[in-house]
């Protein structure tokens, strides 16, 4: 180990540290480019439109001023800070002949896009634990839903956001990069660059492994807690119509659920030995910039709350 350790750092000894990376993205092609930023930037609008919109619906309407909702809101938020971190400069390499980004600006990415997404994920499971205290226990719901049961779980998610994205964006800018700067990706992740650095990456590899698996494995297994409690009470009711609206309210936030952790598990939980950075680099834009596309579709169109809401909004304006 020490001697490949040092092998790594002569090897750096007589090269210059990069100061940009290149990122390569899809294709070479101008033309296909051109239309991949027309798609990606009428899926991005999208994204803002229903995300932002969902935002101003909760705040808008006192009806939806309960705990579900404001949940509900901050995701909608996460998912489109989580595009915006991504998508513009994406937009911009498409079409530019330079696609650089600065040393700064791709480890500025990294801790962004991570603490994002791993807020994501602690806020799921926040709000799987929600609709379990609403169904199994509805009387005392805004009891134990209190602002300060809910407004700390929001600030809970965040620093564990925080902190997560922390580690990594230290761990891997602690790198040496001084041979290839070409990164085969549309944005700054940190398998492609593990994949370029001149360093040992076994540990980023440890880290990455077992810090993204350990929060899958707690955050899923509150939310299969909670939603196998969840599935006794249902079974307990004698109301069908009841039935029908909690299976409702459910199912959008377990589709959710199982795109979002599938697509995570699929990137970052699994052996070195399988990556491969272009089929990576497809499944991470269909997690960083589709599913905050389809998240407002997903938890909206099948809740009446919030198409009730709409509907008031758009008479009254």
């Amino acid at each position: 180990m020490v001697s490949n350790l040092d092998s790594f750092r002569n090897n750096c000894n007589n090269m210059t540290e990069v100061s940009v990376f290149i990122l390569k993205g899809f294709t070479d092609d101008f033309d296909l480019e051109c239309l991949l930023f027309f798609i990606f930037l009428g899926i991005y609008l999208f994204t803002l439109l229903g995300n932002l919109g969902l935002v101003l619906l909760v705040i808008a309407d006192s009806r939806l001023h309960i705990p579900m909702y404001y949940f509900l809101s901050v995701l909608s938020f996460l998912d489109a800070c989580y595009s915006t971190v991504v998508t513009p400069k994406m937009l911009v390499n498409f079409l530019a002949e330079n696609k650089s980004i600065s040393f700064t600006a791709c480890m500025t990415q990294i801790l962004l896009f991570g603490t994002f997404g791993t807020t994501e994920s602690f806020l799921l499971a926040a709000m799987a634990y929600d609709r379990y205290v609403a169904i199994y226990n509805p009387l005392l719901y805004s009891v134990s839903m209190s602002p300060k049961v809910y407004v700390s779980l929001i600030i809970v998610s965040y620093i564990g956001g925080v902190l997560h994205a922390t580690v990594h964006t230290v761990a891997t800018f602690n790198l040496s990069f001084c041979g290839s700067n070409e990164v085969r990706h549309v944005f700054c992740d940190i398998p492609p660059l593990l994949a370029i650095s001149r360093s040992d990456t076994h540990i980023n590899q440890l880290l990455l492994f077992y810090l993204v698996g350990s929060i899958e494995v707690v955050t899923m297994l509150i939310i299969l807690i909670s939603y196998g409690l969840i599935l006794v009470a249902i079974l307990k009711m004698n109301s069908a119509e009841g039935r029908q609206k909690v299976f409702s309210t459910c199912g959008a936030h377990l589709t959710g659920v199982s795109i979002y952790h599938g697509t995570v598990l699929f990137m970052y939980v699994r052996p070195n030995s399988n990556y491969s950075l272009d089929h990576d680099m497809i499944v991470s834009i269909f997690y960083t910039i589709v599913i905050p596309m389809l998240n407002p579709i997903i938890y909206s169109l099948r809740n009446k709350d919030v198409k009730v809401a709409v509907k008031k909004l758009l008479k009254r304006n």
